[in-house]
Formats: structure tokens, C-alpha cells, sequence
């Protein structure tokens, strides 16, 4: 059994071997084969603070500081610096406050006298283990366990110890490898453990550490609540400094996995090591310097192991260089009475209590108690340079141990001293931060206790309980932890809680370094978080950079609206670029990833921001294409009126006689309809401009190709005529044939526009295909194959006039107007032969100026071509405008 514990604690103190020894042998109930007589090696720390009671609890804090740390080997005892100060005395008496207040309260614990035994664990691990094993399984110099000794007979015999009574619940764990310790080694007795201030994550397994309690939250909430913080204020590139524990190591984890697909990177993670502080910190130091963020100031964001600390506050260096530090502190509250308590204590109240007659020497520079004799100090002093000098591996060296005697010599106390009105940390319960957690671990203990003494027939006679009573003079630690996992605790103040587990529910304070008028600084209460909620108020919070507004660590500036992030190769998420959103795209809001499409009938605007409805285009009047194209309208139908007017005047001239002057007129009409129709396609088109452009543009130009190849066929049938045997070919085509013939082929198109405006019209339409902020509000063919047959048939006709053009090209005579015809029709052909492709690839109203070009183009062509040779004669050369001249070969 005892080389099994050895191998288990791994520690090389033989005093802790022979305490997990005598405790095991006397609480677990295992009888021991043979006798054991084992002697402690080392000396037995007799500093404690205790009263009596009924059930007696044990606590265990920090009271001494060792400063600095010392590489500790496995061949000798450790030694260790001298300890220093006084660091958890107001959270020790917080304990001692709220087992008074229990006492007197009337309903909890009513009959049952709490008692407290209090021992400092000197912020060393080896202490901490000893003076809980020491409160759990009694102080003792040696043990002589004789061979087959039963459990119980062992635990009667020891049941008052030279400590005192045992305690079957421990306040204490400072630390929380100090927890881990302790519920391990505590863990199969059962004893349970209350912390108030060990926070590691790894203490909520109860697979783990079934034994163990803590009246501070996990530290899970705290480093989400930095991360909360830090997503709040938008600070996406920032860097870390840990300290290279459980603690820190554990906490930029989560930290991590809080931040992660947030938007939040962390630049940097520099660990500190206690052994390397120096080197690590300026390093740190170096790193933080160099940083590539784009700040407005260094902004510091503190856990809540500096957060508080009135040292950090007050030293100058480091409130200059961190200041306006936010941080998440360990919630505070009040306890009503404590700070009239602590003013009220004296040492000649508290004769054995040698903390506090310490405190008193340090605070007033005199020895309370001044009936102590020059010769009992000096016994005193002898006794303990003999102790130190006994037992150099104490936590004491002999230069402290001369201070601390030397306080002996100090003057007396005048008896007038008090803590009233003294300005110290002691007596400050203004927050109260780890003691109100050490008043609420005393209170689950109460309650758990009252759960567990509460016996509802305990009145009864002995023969009618169904059940056995617990009584505080034997209570098991193992049905106190079965209490404490389910007991409601209710403080004075009316706060309910209950463990979860180990835990109770997260509440932290947010912190804010704050200047005051007098050139010092302050902690001010900035906001609380709840659990994962987090409630603060920005408007107090006074930043590093002295203003209200919220300082900027990013890698990149967030992108505008308008943009996008463009993520810079082998760099993290936070470093990126800002990319122009492209034409029809937008993104409203800052730090867009994506840019968004706008819907067909909306565009974006010119900064990329919102989708405006897209406007109506179309092919205007006021335009300079519209301008253009009407300018060159008009004038083609004043030119064809013009020469219109020179027929009619010169109409009995053999010119215009000689070429057929019925079918000249008719062919300047249609020529001037085509002309004018193209103006039908300028403007914004309409349901009826729509069908009329179509039918006026098929109709005018059948009718001018008609007029065409009527001539032709007459210029060639009166060349036919003159050879024998034709002479009855011209009664064919006698003026009356003509119009008929220039008739029925107008009429076959007026029929096929008929047919397609009635079934299925053109209508106007916004072509949404067309990307762009304006969007083309256009005649839609409902069907192309009723435009191709308006344009089919003009073209059938045209193709059969170049073709009969062609062949009375060398007939004999003066003016041959067969050339014209087939000069023009050359050209009209051309220009429709090309107006296909080009009415195909243009986009928006383009379109409509396309098929205008084409109309105007072809008309001019055929005007052009044709009356500017008759005209050219008719006023310039009128001596050619002759019968003989015409007639001559």
C-alpha cells in the first residue's frame, strides 16, 4: 500500500507519504497486514486559524507569498524563498465572516455550531497537499498501525488529533493545479472541495474529479467572453500573449474556436514562461511593436489574472503603457456588514491569531499586547532560531525568521489603535472579487451540511425512523458530497445557485482602466457577462487612445459598400483586398464577401451600391442619331417632292413623256412614302406605332419595287414589239395593264401584313438581354416568320427587276432607262443583302437605326439612280430634251 501511493503522488516529500499514508489507513476501511511505525521528516507548521464547533470545515488559502521560482530536484527536500506579505488575509476572514453569520442565523444549520480550521498553503503545491492532508487526516508525528487493525478502530482512536477534529469538507485550491492535486489525491476518500478560484476547463470532468467544486466559472467563459469582445468591437487582426500553462495554453484554444469563421485572426501567440519572464516579455514586447496591424493605438484586452490587480493599476510604468486596458474581471458583489466586521477586528479579541497580529504590527508598527515580557520574547526568539535552524526546508529562511522575530521587539501598542477609518486593502470591500467567492463556497458547504443533518422524524421515538440521522460528530465525507451535488444554496442576499456539475453558473465583470482628475487610476464597472450573453455599456468605456471612439486593429481595412474581399494568396482570411464590384453587381454592406446580381429589370448604380430600375431607351427624336436620321428622312421626301414638281411642270417634255410618266409619278409617290415611314420607327415605340411601322415600311417598299419592274417589263416589251410578228405584245401592257399589275403586287403584301398584324403583331417590348444600366424598349417580333415574309417578298421582287434590268441593259437608245433600273436595284439589293447581319448584331435601339439606314439608304439609292439623269437633262440640258435627240441611235 505504501510503495502504491508513493508511485501515485510521485512526490519526493516522505512527510506527504506518511500523511496519504495514516489518512488511507484510516478512511478507507482496508485493514493493514502488518504493524508500520512511521516518523515525519520535517516540521509540523503549527500557524493556523480555527474555532470550535459541532462540525468543523477546513479552509486553505495563500496567505504568504514566495516570490520567485526555484528549480526543485529529486534528491533533497525542495527549499524554497523567503515568504513575504500578507496576500489573502480579507479572503481568509471572509471565510471566518461567513461561518459567524451562519452561527447566528436561526433556520440554517439551527442547533449546529460551525467551526473552521484555516491553514496557509504559502502559494507552494508541497504545503498546499500537506495542510490538506494534515486538516483531512489530522496532524500527527508518527503512526503505529498494528496488523489487522480494523478501519473504524483506527479512526476513533485518531478521531481527535493534535490538529484538531478532522474536517470532512475543504475550502481551498487557490490555483487550479493545486485542485487538480488535491481532488485527486482527496478524490477516494471522497472529501469534497470547494475552489474559489481555480478555473481550469479540465476541472468540470466528474469522470475525472468527481470530489470537486468551485465557486468561479470555468475559464471557457471567459476567453469566450474575449472573444465576444473582440468580434464586438471589430478588432480582426490582433495578437496574443499567454503564459505557457494549462491556463493560457487552454484559453487561446478556445479563444480560437470562439474567433473561428468570425472574422477574427490572430497575427501572433507569444507564450511567457515564469523561469524566462524577462527574455519572453521583452520579446513580446518586440513582437506587439512590429505588429502589421492597422491601429489606432495599442489597446490592451486583460484576462482577469491582471485585469484587477491593484499593482498593474497603480504602477506607474504600466498604466501609461497599457492604458484604457479592458478586461474580464471575476464578478464582484457585497456583503452587507463585512467591512464593519474587518474595521471592528482587534487582536485582543483574537489572542491566538497570529495572522492577524502580524497584520496589526505591519499596519501599526507596534506589538499588541504589551503585558509580553522582554524574557518571554526572548525565549520566543531563541525557540524559533532553533526551529528554523532544525529544519532548514521550511518555508522560512533565517533572514526571514530574523525579520519576523525582530517584529517581537517592535514598541507596544497604546491600545488606542484601530482599524476605523484606516484607507487599506484590507479593509476595501468596495469589490469584493475572490473573498465573495470564498463567502459562497462556505454557504454550499452550510447548506450541504443542513441537507444532510435535516432529519424530518428526528423528533420521532428511535423504533419509528425508517431512516438513520446523521450526526455532526459523525458525518461521512461521501454523503456530504452526495448532498453538495444537488442542495439548493441560498445567501443572505437572496442569490440562489446550484453546482452543474462542478460548476455554478459563469457571471464575470467587464473592467475598464479609467484616469481619474487626479492623475491615478481607476477600475470602473463597464459592463457583466452572463454565461454566454454579454451586456455592456460602450459609453462608459474610456479607450487608450483618450477618446469615445473605438480604436482599429485590423490587417485590412473592411470593404465599402460596392466592393468585395479578394483574399490575398498564402495569407490569412483577415488580410485581403477590396475588388470593384462589376456593372449589375452591387453589395450594400461593409465587408461584403460576394458582390450580388441585380434582377433583369434593375442595374446598379454607378457606385455599386443599390439596384435602380434600368431606364427605357429608345431611338428619340431629340437624340443626335434621331436628329440625324430625321434630318435625312425629310429630306429625301423634300427631294422626291421636288423632283415631283419638276414632272408636273415639264410633264408634256419628251423626257418625261418618253419614260412612262403615269408609272414615273406613281414610283415618286412611293418613293416619298418610304422616306416618310422611316420616321414611324423614331420615337418611343407604342402598340400601334408598332404594327404601322411594319406594314407601312412592307407596303411602300412593294409598291416602289413594283412601279420598278412594271417599267422594266415595259421598256422591254416595247423593244419586242418593234420586231416582226410582235405587234400584239404591247396590247398587254397598255396603261391600264400597268396599274393593274403594280396593283396586284402592292396587293400580296398588303395581304401578308394583314395576316401577321392580326395573328400575331409586333408589341413593344424592354429587350432585358441587353446589360447595361439603360434597357432598349423595342417592337419584339411576337413572329419572325411574318416579318420574313414582308421582307421575302420585297426582295422576290427586287431580285426579278435586277434580273429583267439586266437583260434590257443593251437596248438601243439614247436614254436607256433599263441601265438606271438595273444600277439601282443593284444598289438596293446591297444594301438589303447587307442589312441582314447588321440588324442581327446590333444591340439596343441600334437595331431601329439599322433597318432606318436600310430604308433611307435603298430610297435614296433608287432616287438617286434613277430621276437624277431625267432631271440633270430636263433643267440643265434642255437641248437633249428632244424626241430626234431621245430617238437617235
Amino acid at each position: 500500500m505504501c510503495l502504491f501511493l508513493w508511485i501515485f503522488t510521485r512526490w519526493p516529500s516522505s512527510t506527504l507519504s506518511l500523511l496519504l499514508l495514516s489518512v488511507v489507513g484510516r478512511q478507507t476501511g482496508l485493514e493493514v497486514i502488518q504493524a508500520t511505525v512511521c516518523s515525519r521528516w520535517g516540521a509540523t507548521r503549527d500557524r493556523s486559524l480555527s474555532q470550535d464547533g459541532d462540525v468543523i470545515i477546513g479552509g486553505l488559502f495563500n496567505l504568504y507569498y514566495i516570490p520567485s521560482a526555484v528549480e526543485q530536484g529529486y534528491t533533497k527536500l525542495p527549499s524554497y524563498e523567503p515568504c513575504t506579505g500578507l496576500e489573502s488575509l480579507k479572503n481568509t476572514y471572509a471565510m471566518v465572516f461567513a461561518v459567524e453569520e451562519i452561527n447566528l442565523n436561526s433556520t440554517l444549520l439551527p442547533g449546529v455550531k460551525l467551526g473552521y480550521r484555516i491553514l496557509d498553503s504559502y502559494s507552494r503545491y508541497p504545503w498546499a497537499l500537506q495542510g490538506a492532508l494534515s486538516m483531512v487526516g489530522g496532524d500527527t508525528q508518527s503512526c503505529n498501525l498494528t496488523a489487522s487493525m480494523p478501519r473504524a478502530a483506527a479512526y476513533e482512536e485518531k478521531e481527535e488529533t493534535a490538529g484538531g477534529e478532522l474536517v470532512p469538507l475543504l475550502i481551498g485550491a487557490s490555483t487550479s493545479t493545486t485542485g487538480i492535486m488535491l481532488s485527486r489525491i482527496l478524490g477516494p476518500l471522497s472529501v469534497p472541495v470547494i475552489s474559489y478560484l481555480a478555473s481550469c476547463p479540465c476541472l468540470s470532468d466528474r469522470t475525472k474529479f468527481p470530489n470537486f467544486f468551485r465557486t468561479i466559472p470555468s475559464d471557457i467563459y471567459q476567453a469566450r467572453a474575449m472573444a465576444q469582445l473582440a468580434i464586438r468591437f471589430n478588432w480582426t487582426w490582433v495578437g496574443a500573449v499567454v503564459a505557457n500553462t494549462d491556463y493560457g495554453r487552454l484559453a487561446i484554444q478556445v479563444f480560437q474556436e470562439e474567433i473561428q469563421g468570425k472574422g477574427v485572426c490572430l497575427e501572433f501567440i507569444e507564450t511567457l514562461r515564469r523561469e524566462t519572464i524577462l527574455n519572453d516579455a521583452r520579446r513580446a514586447a518586440l513582437k506587439i511593436k512590429a505588429s502589421t496591424a492597422t491601429v489606432t493605438d495599442r489597446q490592451f484586452l486583460a484576462s482577469e489574472a491582471w485585469s484587477t490587480s491593484d499593482d498593474l493599476l497603480q504602477d506607474p510604468y504600466i498604466s501609461k503603457m497599457a492604458g484604457g486596458v479592458l478586461g474580464v474581471a471575476i464578478r464582484s458583489s457585497t456583503i452587507p456588514g463585512f467591512e464593519k466586521y474587518l474595521r471592528s477586528l482587534h487582536p485582543s479579541h483574537r489572542p491566538d491569531d497570529e495572522f492577524f497580529r502580524e497584520f496589526w504590527q505591519k499596519e501599526f508598527g507596534c506589538t499588541p499586547g504589551a503585558e509580553q515580557s522582554r524574557s518571554t520574547q526572548s525565549s520566543y526568539f531563541s525557540s524559533q532560531l532553533k526551529t528554523w535552524s532544525d529544519h532548514p526546508s521550511n518555508v522560512l529562511t533565517s533572514s526571514s525568521a530574523i525579520r519576523s522575530v525582530q517584529r517581537t521587539f517592535l514598541p507596544a501598542c497604546s491600545g488606542t489603535e484601530s482599524l476605523e477609518g484606516v484607507q487599506h486593502p484590507f479593509t476595501d470591500t468596495s469589490q469584493l472579487r475572490v473573498a465573495y467567492n470564498v463567502y459562497l463556497a462556505v454557504y454550499a458547504a452550510a447548506h450541504a451540511l443542513h441537507s444532510l443533518l435535516s432529519c424530518p422524524n428526528r423528533d420521532s421515538p428511535p423504533g419509528n425512523n425508517s431512516s438513520t440521522c446523521s450526526s455532526p460528530k459523525h458525518i461521512k465525507p461521501r454523503e456530504l458530497l452526495q448532498h453538495l451535488n444537488r442542495v439548493n444554496v441560498t445567501t443572505p442576499q437572496g442569490e440562489m445557485f446550484h453546482f452543474q456539475g462542478a460548476d455554478i453558473p459563469a457571471k464575470y465583470d467587464l473592467v475598464n482602466w479609467q484616469n481619474t482628475p487626479e492623475g491615478s487610476r481607476k477600475l470602473v464597472l463597464i459592463g457583466r457577462v452572463d454565461g454566454f450573453d454579454l451586456h455592456l455599456n460602450e459609453s462608459a468605456i474610456q479607450w487608450s487612445t483618450g477618446s469615445n471612439q473605438v480604436p482599429v486593429s485590423v490587417c485590412s481595412e473592411s470593404c465599402p459598400p460596392g466592393t468585395r474581399k479578394a483574399n490575398r494568396k498564402r495569407e490569412p482570411l483577415c488580410c485581403f483586398d477590396c475588388i470593384p464590384c462589376a456593372e449589375g453587381e452591387i453589395s450594400n454592406k461593409t465587408g461584403s464577401l460576394q458582390c450580388e446580381s441585380c434582377p433583369s429589370e434593375f442595374w446598379s448604380n454607378s457606385e455599386q451600391t443599390a439596384c435602380v430600375p434600368r431606364q427605357l431607351d429608345f431611338l428619340a427624336f431629340n437624340e443626335t442619331l434621331g436628329i440625324t436620321l430625321t434630318t435625312a428622312a425629310v429630306s429625301g421626301a423634300a427631294v422626291t417632292t421636288a423632283v415631283f414638281v419638276v414632272f408636273i411642270l415639264y410633264h408634256k417634255t419628251p423626257m418625261v413623256r418618253a419614260n412612262n410618266s403615269e408609272l414615273s409619278f406613281l414610283l415618286l409617290l412611293s418613293l416619298k412614302l418610304c422616306f416618310l415611314c422611316s420616321l414611324v420607327f423614331i420615337g418611343r415605340p407604342s402598340v400601334w406605332s408598332c404594327r404601322f411601322q411594319q406594314a407601312a415600311f412592307g407596303i411602300s417598299f412593294v409598291l416602289c419595287v413594283s412601279c420598278l419592274l412594271v417599267k422594266t417589263l415595259v421598256v422591254l416589251a416595247v423593244f419586242r414589239s418593234a420586231r416582226p410578228g410582235a405587234e400584239t405584245l404591247m396590247k398587254w401592257f397598255g396603261p391600264g395593264q400597268q396599274r393593274g399589275s403594280v396593283g396586284l403586287f402592292t396587293s400580296v403584301q398588303v395581304i401578308i401584313c394583314a395576316i401577321w398584324l392580326s395573328l400575331s403583331p409586333p408589341v413593344p417590348q424592354p429587350d432585358l438581354g441587353f446589360k447595361g444600366s439603360k434597357v432598349t424598349l423595342e417592337c419584339s417580333m411576337a413572329s419572325v416568320v411574318g416579318f420574313s415574309l414582308v421582307l421575302g417578298y420585297i426582295g422576290l421582287l427586287a431580285c426579278t427587276c435586277l434580273l429583267l434590268a439586266f437583260l434590257a441593259r443593251k437596248l438601243p437608245d439614247n436614254f436607256n432607262e433599263a441601265k438606271l433600273i438595273t444600277f439601282s436595284m443593284l444598289i438596293f439589293c446591297a444594301v438589303w443583302v447587307a442589312f441582314v447581319p447588321a440588324y442581327v448584331s446590333s444591340p439596343g435601339k441600334y437595331v431601329v437605326a439599322v433597318e432606318i439606314f436600310a430604308i433611307l439608304a435603298s430610297s435614296y439609292g433608287l432616287l438617286i439612280c434613277i430621276f437624277a439623269p431625267k432631271c440633270f437633262i430636263i433643267l440643265l440640258k434642255p437641248a437633249k430634251n428632244t424626241k430626234k435627240h431621245l430617238m437617235a441611235r
